[in-house]
């Protein structure tokens, strides 16, 4: 009797227990993890496509899970390939691929304007945190006249950033404190190389440490180059490699403040990257502007090849540039700014201006003399 009476009270005290609980406010209630996921959607993209517009745009630091299914049948091909591509073959050297590292046929993605955007592999399933922000375009690695038949059936899913991620939109400035005539007087104009020939103009300052700006460079798909010398390279040998060994081929060493760059940073054309890259040299300045490491460059855009106006050996072959190198200024601007990690920008005329002059190995260019500056978040 008395075990019985016991567990009467147990039952008591548990129905007690439940209705207190039930009557405590929702806030003290342990809360469910919020809903993370930003977007879910399926896009189909066939095999006479090169790129499609998802219509989605992504914003710097989300995360993206793409996962595909479906074939592709080229004409010539024996069997069908999936998302992930066809194994290379000799004849792929030959062809000119959005990403001359991926197999014919392999789903591709990028994010962010035409003329800037990098793309990537995404295969059978990719997650990725997006760099820089934009619009998400998916597309198949193949020439223009090269279509297969079928379809590719894409799911993505996106999160948002991680809390822990900033970002900023670049705000256009009239003026930067110290970013005057006083600090172009203690600035060349232009680079030289070995010999002390001029070479390529002064055209872009960026404010920030080193480590802000490595970030920043790498976050935007710029490749880290290393001096060397390249004039000796055939543009036939360039028509036969990869898209990633063409962007990390050593650049030449030219000079600035006594001293060769301290940095070389290359970005792949986004369609077409055979004998054709963006890059850059860079030297941090022996002082600072307002506290500030202050790092100055010169870009310019490789677009083929020709003889070394200095020396017309054969085998004296060296890199032909866009003579507009303002072209490959802005260039610079748009592909840091799409990382949220410029905070603002700015150009400045220096007096007199630099508005034409030939490179180190004799090429012309010309420009509206003004330089880019661009202030990195600190």
């Amino acid at each position: 009797m008395r075990k019985h009476k016991l567990g009467n009270l147990a039952a008591l005290q548990m129905i007690l227990w439940f209705a207190l609980c039930t009557a405590l406010p929702a806030a003290q209630s342990p809360a469910l993890p919020p809903q993370q996921l930003r977007l879910a959607q399926e896009i189909q993209i066939t095999g006479d496509a090169i790129w499609v517009d998802t219509g989605i745009d992504i914003n710097p630091g989300e995360r993206l899970q793409l996962s595909a299914t479906g074939t592709l049948r080229y004409a010539e091909t024996p069997a069908d390939n999936g998302p992930g591509g066809l194994p290379r073959g000799f004849k792929d050297l030959l062809r000119i691929f959005p990403d001359n590292d991926a197999g014919r046929g392999a789903l591709l993605g990028r994010i962010g304007d035409t003329d800037v955007a990098e793309p990537f592999v995404v295969g059978l399933h990719r997650e990725v945190i997006a760099p820089v922000g934009g619009r998400l375009f998916l597309g198949i690695n193949q020439t223009p006249s090269d279509k297969g038949e079928g379809t590719y059936k894409i799911v993505i899913t996106i999160y948002p950033p991680d809390t822990s991620f900033r970002y900023v939109a670049t705000r256009d400035v009239p003026a930067m404190v110290g970013i005057d005539q006083t600090l172009f007087a203690k600035i060349p104009r232009r680079v030289t190389d070995k010999a002390g020939n001029l070479g390529d103009m002064v055209n872009f300052l960026i404010l920030g440490t080193q480590a802000q700006m490595e970030q920043a460079f790498k976050s935007a798909g710029w490749v880290r180059v290393d001096v060397g010398v390249t004039d000796t390279l055939l543009s036939g040998v360039i028509a036969s490699v990869s898209k990633q060994s063409y962007l990390t081929m050593p650049m030449s060493p030219l000079y600035l403040f006594g001293r060769t760059q301290d940095y070389g940073w290359a970005h792949a054309e986004p369609i077409a990257v055979v004998a054709s890259r963006n890059h850059l040299r860079i030297w941090r300045a022996p002082f600072q502007v307002g506290g500030e490491t202050l790092w100055v460059g010169a870009a310019t855009h490789d677009v083929g090849f020709e003889h070394d106006q200095r020396d017309n050996r054969v085998t004296s072959i060296t890199h032909k540039i866009d003579p507009n190198i303002d072209l490959e200024r802005e260039y610079v601007r748009k592909t840091l700014s799409n990382t949220g990690l410029v905070i603002s920008a700015t150009q400045f005329l220096p007096d007199p201006p630099v508005l034409t002059g030939k490179t180190a190995t004799g090429q012309s260019f010309h420009s509206n003399g003004k330089v880019l500056v661009l202030q990195l978040i600190m």
